[in-house]
Order: structure tokens, then sequence, then C-alpha cells
């Protein structure tokens, strides 16, 4: 199984007009992380399903996945707005997932998937539009890191 982690992209700030899981993407957000797709597209990475929180910049970045999106389409959860839970683990399916989400929380499921111990969660950390590369199965301990592109990188891949 190849898992994507892909932190959301660039939202309005904390603190602003909006309540933070209403925060929205901005404009900049919208089309740095744009050109990050068209980066996973040259890399010719497809995703069966994408998985997202339920926050708006979370739901936002996750449309913007549509490009290289299967059939699977696209599923909300709010395992995806907590720590990373077993719940969240065995809902994990297809062969290339993408899973849309927060910091701290991607930080702490890659270090729980690579190396079985969540608290090492600070050494993944995600860039907003970052992407972790994953293959594996979706236990603990279960996957190794095979990429972690930051959004610029991915840009100019674009």
């Amino acid at each position: 199984m190849q898992i994507y982690l892909v932190r959301h992209a660039i939202a309005e700030e904390r603190g602003g007009a909006f309540v933070d899981a209403e925060r929205p993407l901005t404009l900049d957000g919208i089309e740095r992380f744009e050109r990050a797709v068209r980066g996973l597209a040259k890399l010719r990475i497809e995703f069966d399903i994408a998985f997202h929180s339920p926050w708006r910049r979370a739901v936002e970045t996750a449309q913007r996945l549509a490009p290289l999106l299967g059939s699977g389409g696209r599923v909300e959860t709010d395992e995806l707005a907590r720590p990373p839970s077993r719940a969240l683990l065995r809902m994990l399916e297809g062969e290339r997932p993408a899973v849309v989400g927060h910091q701290p929380w991607l930080g702490e499921l890659a270090a729980w998937l690579c190396t079985g111990d969540r608290s090492l969660g600070s050494g993944f950390a995600l860039k907003k539009g970052g992407v972790c590369f994953l293959e594996g199965e979706p236990v603990p301990g279960g996957a190794v890191l095979r990429a972690l592109w930051t959004p610029r990188t991915l840009r100019r891949l674009a």
C-alpha cells in the first residue's frame, strides 16, 4: 500500500474572522497548492481515495486533489480532526489512499506508521501543502518513509 499524507494548503490566519475549523484557504494557498498538484502529476502520483478532515481548509485542499483521484472519491472523517487513532488506521483502504489533515497529527500519524511511536511526530513535520509518501501497511511500525516533499519542491516539478 502507498499512503500519501497531505497537509492542508495555506489557510487564513488563526484569530481572524473565522472560527478555527472554518478557516478557508487563501487565494495564494489555492494557487500554490494547485501548482503542487501539477508537480505530483508529473511524478505520476494517483490516489484511489482521499480521506480528509471535516475542517474547511482540509476539505478545500482535498477538493484540489481531484485531478489525481480515481473512482474512490473523497471521504470526510472526524478521525482526521484529532490525534491519530486505531479507528483511523482501520478505515484506510485502497492501494493508494491520500490522507488530508493537519499538523501535528499528520506528523504523529507518520511517526506511528513508520516507528510505532506517535511521540516522534515532530520528526515528520509537513509544511502546509507538503506531502509525505509512506509504503507498507496501515499498522503501527508497518510502513517505510519513501519521500517527504515540500510544497516548493512539488511546485518546481510542475
